[in-house]
């Protein structure tokens, strides 16, 4: 891997580490995710910093960014855009929604409306919007980092599993240990760091950074690893759908950007393993969520796969 993708990488989760305090490694997930053209969802209870994250990463892009608060009154028109009929050409003209940026911060996605959430999720899927019946591309690099509160709260819609299968990864934060909390609480507002966050990288930048994660090699023992624990998953008795090709594709993927974030331009095993659960647990539906709503059952089942297939020497 080349130095200045080295030093870049290295500028980036500095800067974001200067805001976003504590957690190395949902800094890294989402840096992952970046790299390997993916969206990612971060789940937790409010307070802990998911927005801040998100939005730290957005600023440290020399790109367009745009935040989308979600709310139940929000339309699909406010993702997408709308055609404005103007007077003085007697033409419509289009208006772009916020969708048409590099980085968009969908801020508590769960509380907006399914069809709503359907317009952002397939721009998403398709790096296209249809309006009008007139196909519009997005930008590139295009990434969505979307935040949401756990399905207990009031207020909150469910995203459905096609929909969740649109994310790279679904990470939780959880809450800072008492040093990195006590920094936190040292600091200046993180509303003021935020303002003062200055791009460490262009969109370029990270454009040329996502066609290196394409060349990074994957060996065939690992390939065959990852379709081992796909098909483990098809056929265990406590899940009801088990790990898509789809799915393999995005591990396969994120394994190769885990690579290149820590300056390999192979993978390795643990390039694997470290992304399962990020990558997999929220692609695959247990028999106890459907039947009682345990919402960690899939995790556990994960865990409990992962240790059951023998890892590649």
């Amino acid at each position: 891997m080349a130095e200045s993708t080295s030093k870049l990488l290295k500028s980036l989760r500095q800067n974001i580490a200067s805001v976003f305090m504590g957690n190395s490694l949902a800094i890294d997930r989402v840096i992952t995710c970046l790299l390997a053209r993916g969206h990612i969802l971060i789940e937790d209870v409010p307070g802990v910093g998911k927005t801040v994250l998100a939005t730290s990463v957005a600023k440290s892009i020399d790109g367009t960014f745009a935040r989308i608060q979600c709310t139940p009154d929000l339309l699909p028109s406010d993702i997408t855009g709308i055609n404005i009929f103007d007077q003085s050409s007697s033409s419509f003209q289009f208006k772009a929604g916020p969708v048409f940026s590099n980085i968009v911060v969908a801020d508590e996605v769960n509380r907006t409306t399914p069809r709503t959430q359907s317009a952002l999720l397939e721009a998403m899927s398709e790096n296209s919007v249809t309006i009008d019946g007139d196909t519009k591309r997005l930008d590139s690099p295009f990434m969505v980092i979307a935040t949401q509160n756990p399905y207990e709260f009031e207020g909150t819609y469910f995203l459905p599993e096609n929909q969740l299968d649109r994310f790279l990864m679904r990470i939780h934060l959880g809450y800072p240990s008492p040093d990195d909390e006590s920094r936190v609480l040292q600091q200046q507002p993180s509303r003021t760091q935020l303002s003062e966050l200055a791009p460490v990288m262009s969109s370029s930048d990270v454009c040329q950074m996502q066609e290196q994660v394409d060349t990074i090699k994957i060996a065939d023992s690992l390939i065959e690893y990852i379709i081992e624990l796909s098909t483990a998953t098809r056929n265990a008795e406590d899940l009801q759908v088990g790990i898509s090709t789809r799915g393999g594709l995005a591990l396969t993927q994120v394994a190769k950007a885990t690579a290149m974030l820590a300056g390999r331009d192979f993978c390795v095993p643990e390039d694997v393993i470290s992304n399962v659960l990020p990558v997999c647990a929220h692609r695959i539906v247990s028999r106890a969520y459907m039947q009682d709503g345990d919402t960690n059952a899939t995790r556990r089942i994960m865990q409990q796969v992962l240790e059951t297939v023998p890892i590649p020497s």
